[in-house]
């Protein structure tokens, strides 16, 4: 069974995300234990609150090497709302902040006319066939609560499209780097049926 590691770094309700890989009959375990991280066959990065906070305290933590350094190595990744926005470049908010540059591209605002946070069901669209989505229906209702959002320089890294005044990527991919702005944890059967996928095609991934 893949040994999958939620990355504890002191910033958001990580035990919700262990307990819905475990309803969706994967194992993984929260930790903030260097070792437990390096050993794991997958890693998962959340994030709840501003970017440039989440960014600080992964590097107070040393975690931002680390998890640069497992992705290098060829270890899957998973980032989870925030989490796969700190897989861009920077962000735009509160000003620039530099993020892990795992994917091209970076962190916009809603347009200033839209209701935002943006909170609630709203649809998926696969922009192309990939592992995350097995088993998946096509426009399925993923949760999201985001007030930001990932625009991509290579739009081969969008696999998944979401609208919201504007067309985003809501998942994205390269290579084993994954991330979804939406909380799967919170979407019930398609939310948990993407964790398992993560989980069980991690070594697709590599």
């Amino acid at each position: 069974m893949t040994r999958v590691a939620i990355i504890d770094y002191g910033v958001g309700n990580l035990r919700s995300v262990e307990k819905a890989f475990a309803a969706a009959g994967s194992s993984a375990v929260v930790s903030d234990d260097e070792r437990v991280l390096r050993e794991a066959d997958a890693l998962v990065l959340p994030g709840v609150g501003a970017f440039g906070a989440c960014m600080s305290a992964l590097r107070a933590r040393g975690f931002d090497r680390l998890v640069r350094e497992r992705v290098a190595a060829g270890v899957p990744l998973l980032g989870v709302c925030v989490g796969m926005q700190m897989l861009f470049e920077e962000s735009e908010e509160f000003g620039r902040s530099v993020g892990l540059g795992l994917l091209k591209g970076r962190v916009r605002r809603f347009d200033a006319r839209l209701r935002v946070p943006h909170v609630g069901w709203n649809q998926v669209r696969a922009k192309k066939r990939h592992a995350l989505f097995a088993g998946i229906e096509d426009e399925v209702f993923f949760y999201f609560v985001h007030s930001y959002y990932c625009e991509t320089d290579d739009a081969e890294d969008a696999i998944g499209e979401t609208d919201y005044g504007v067309a985003y990527a809501s998942v994205v991919a390269r290579g084993a780097v994954c991330g979804v702005q939406f909380h799967p944890e919170k979407s019930q059967a398609a939310g948990l049926r993407l964790l398992r996928n993560f989980a069980e095609g991690a070594n697709n991934l590599r």
